[in-house]
Parts: structure tokens; sequence; C-alpha cells
């Protein structure tokens, strides 16, 4: 892969990219399936990411007719990385033989090993024969949508496709690697303002929330909405505030420290709760809800904002979601993608069934909502919400850092790239846009806010 990085940085052509031969193998991060029973016994806090996430040569798969190679330059940790690594709640290793059965191509992913990630920032290398609008030296970055279009039901959303996989979470061949495979569909022109590594860190995460709260398919938010938000400075969250602030809606972002309450109100949304500093528990055991605690947080809410949320923006899942349900107004939205805390919901049904409420699913975007989105992003309107990068040798530090909650927003990996603050191709709009706004999350990482 040494060829095609120096091919990149010294700004060969698409033709000469695609005249490098392509090896047999590459470098990526993977976990094994013969190590998937390794963390039995222990508890999911204790479980370590680094010791089941290896750095190393894996066979590089053949390309099918509608996909493309790509040489990596970054990618960034999601929590589908954290849940690959501790084999939690299930082995991903049977969504590789699942996807192994439908197909020639499908049989390629039932692999001993799952490259994992479903980010990247990278350059199209080479493409399949039935590829049309992207060539070799194109420079893109990567939506995980991955579905077979030749199933009718990917026709209408293709999030309600029948086949429909998070690409590097439920396929094998992901973006945490030197070298990617990816179908010809995920491909977006990637912010030429950006660092690759800060073009790296949008794709999963700022979907979701564009999907969550601005497409169509959960819970549209309009002028004057107001939204309140769980983990506002993390993934996915950070993105909402920001959507809410554009969409020229009401941000309420919870958080858990008086630096993150500090970042959040750099980011400009000015009602902040800090669920430590006001010690909310939800839970009075492992069976039981208190809701006086749901009141204590509704009036708390309605004393910043003078009434209750139209939409409750929640990912927490278990730990959070009855107190998200009564707290969202009648006739409000619960829009949910996640459950982070545990996927075994409990809330009281009378505050949702008396006063109208909804719950909505969410699960990433499809390609069109994800095109918007990241054209957003292009044009500065949406700010990329890395914190800090790491080199792939250390993939297992980063990931463990997501595991335990104490990363802020996106955590990057360089793939091929040798170096951060490379892959910017307009230093102009960076200015214009303001290298304070982009670098944002950078900044408090660094102590500088």
């Amino acid at each position: 892969m040494q060829d095609f990085l120096d091919a990149i940085e010294g700004g060969a052509s698409g033709e000469d990219i695609a005249a490098i031969p392509i090896p047999e193998s590459y470098r990526a991060a993977h976990v094994l399936r013969a190590e998937q029973d390794m963390w039995e016994g222990v508890e999911s806090a204790e479980k370590d990411p680094r010791k089941s996430l290896h750095v190393g040569e894996v066979a590089t798969p053949e390309l099918a007719p509608d996909e493309v190679y790509l040489g990596v330059m970054a990618s960034s940790i999601n929590f589908n990385t954290v849940w690959t690594s501790i084999f939690e709640p299930v082995s991903t290793f049977g969504f590789l033989d699942r996807l192994g059965k439908e197909s020639v191509w499908g049989k390629r992913h039932a692999q001993d090993y799952h490259v994992v990630g479903s980010d990247a920032s990278a350059v199209v290398l080479r493409v399949g024969s039935a590829v049309r609008n992207w060539k070799p030296g194109d420079r893109v970055v990567v939506h995980c949508n991955h579905v077979d279009d030749q199933d009718p039901s990917a026709h209408d959303d293709s999030m309600l496709a029948a086949n429909q996989r998070i690409w590097g979470f439920e396929t094998n061949f992901g973006g945490l690697a030197d070298l990617a495979v990816v179908k010809a569909n995920q491909l977006m022109p990637k912010p030429e303002h950006l660092t690759w590594e800060e073009a790296a860190v949008n794709g999963l995460c700022a979907s979701t929330s564009y999907r969550m709260l601005v497409g169509r398919h959960a819970a549209p938010m309009k002028q004057g909405d107001s939204v309140f938000v769980w983990g506002a400075t993390g993934g996915i969250g950070a993105y909402a505030i920001q959507l809410v602030l554009n969409g020229g809606g009401i941000p309420v972002g919870v958080v858990s420290s008086p630096e993150r309450v500090k970042l959040l109100e750099a980011m400009g949304c000015e009602n902040v709760i800090d669920r430590a500093a006001e010690g909310y528990q939800f839970w009075s055991d492992e069976h039981t809800q208190d809701e006086s605690e749901w009141r204590r947080l509704g009036k708390k809410v309605r004393g910043l904002i003078g009434e209750d949320p139209d939409i409750v923006f929640e990912h927490p899942g278990r730990s959070t979601f009855g107190a998200s349900v009564f707290i969202a107004k009648r006739g409000g939205t619960v829009v949910t993608c996640a459950a982070t805390s545990g996927y075994m919901l409990e809330y009281d049904n009378r505050h949702l069934w008396m006063k109208l409420k909804r719950i909505v699913s969410s699960h990433f975007a499809n390609y069109q909502e994800a095109w918007d989105m990241n054209r957003l992003i292009s044009r500065g309107a949406i700010q990329p919400v890395m914190s800090a990068s790491y080199d792939l040798d250390h993939v297992g530090d980063a990931t463990l850092l997501v595991h335990q909650n104490k990363a802020e927003g996106k955590l990057a990996v360089r793939c091929l790239a040798p170096a951060e603050g490379l892959g910017i191709t307009n230093p102009e709009k960076r200015a214009a846009i303001g290298e304070d706004k982009i670098t944002l999350f950078q900044r408090h990482a660094r102590g500088e806010l």
C-alpha cells in the first residue's frame, strides 16, 4: 500500500493510481472467530478491546462488479466497533455467515476474521466493471448502508430493505484498514476543506442524526421545535445539536461534566443540563424506576425553555428511556436509534398512550439522507466533531475510550494517512468557514476553551 500512498501524496493522476497493482494482502484491524468466546464470564465494563482487536495482514478479497477498492486514509471509532470487539450483544460472525449464504459475492465475507470499521475517508484505487460515477483517484467519504439494489424492498427507503446491513459491522472488509471494499453506492465526495481524519468521522453519526431529525422517515423537526438531546457532546448528539440550531429549533443538551457543559455552550447551545451535577437516579434499583426523578427532570427542562420538549433525541436506551417518554410533551415524539446502556427498555405506557406521544425508531440513513448531510458538511453548515486521532496501530486504545465513555465527539483513526492535518485541497474555503469552528472539539480536547 506504500506505493498507493506515495502516489496519492505526490498528486498522481487517476490513470497512474489505476496502474499500481492491488496487493494480495493489507493491514487491517480485525477480530478473530476463534476468540469470539474470549469474554465469557467477564462483565461488559471489564472487556478490553485492546485484547480482541488485532492489527495485521488479511487477504485482499476479489472485487465485485458494483464495488470499488479504496485506499483508506482515515476512519473512526463507532459504538458498533466496540460491540464487535467485545462480541456483545452477539458475535458479528453470525452476520458474516448469513451474508455468506446469499450469493457468490456474499460468500467472500464469511471469513475467520472480521475487518471492522464503518467510516472512511479515502481515495478510489480501482472500480468494478459496473461502476459508472466514480474513478481511480477520486477523493471520497463512505456511508455505511450496505444494500442489494436487486431486491425491490430496497427501492422505497433502502433502510427498510430486507437485506440492509451496516458495512464493517454486519459485513466484512470495513474501514479500519489500509484498504477497504465498498459498494459504489456508498461513496460521496470528500469535503475538500477538511483533513482526512476530520472527514472520516462524520459518515455514520452525522447521517444517523440527520435521518432522526431532518429526514422524513423519523421525527422531522420544524422551526421552533424544542429538542431534548441526551449525550449532547457525544458522537450523534453533537451533530443533533448542530442540526437543531441550523433548523431553527431550540436544543436542550444533556451532558455529564462541567467540561462538557463548557463545550456545549461553545457550540451555541444555551440550554444545558449537567446530569452528574443534578444527580439524577432514574432507577432506584435494578427493577424499579423512580418517577419522582422523571418529574424532577421535566421540571428542570420547563425551567429552561418554558415547555416540555417536542422531540426527545434518545439513544442511551435502558438507563434513560422511561424518563424520555415521560418528559416529551403531549403529542410529542421520542426518536430512538440505539441502546448503548441496554436494549431491554421499560417505560410507563400510561404516559405514552394517554398523552398521545409517539416512539419512532430510526437506524442510520439511506443514500440520499447521507448525501444531503455530507452536502451540509461540505458547505460548512455542519462541523466535524473530531476530538482526537490515533494511528491504526493504536485502534484498541481509541476503542477502549469510546467503550468507557471517556471520549468527546468522535475519535478518528489514521490508516494510510501518515500524519494529522493532511488532505485539505481547498484551504481558502477552510479559512472562510473558520478554523476555530472546524476544530472546536479538538481545541476542547487540548484544554484551549
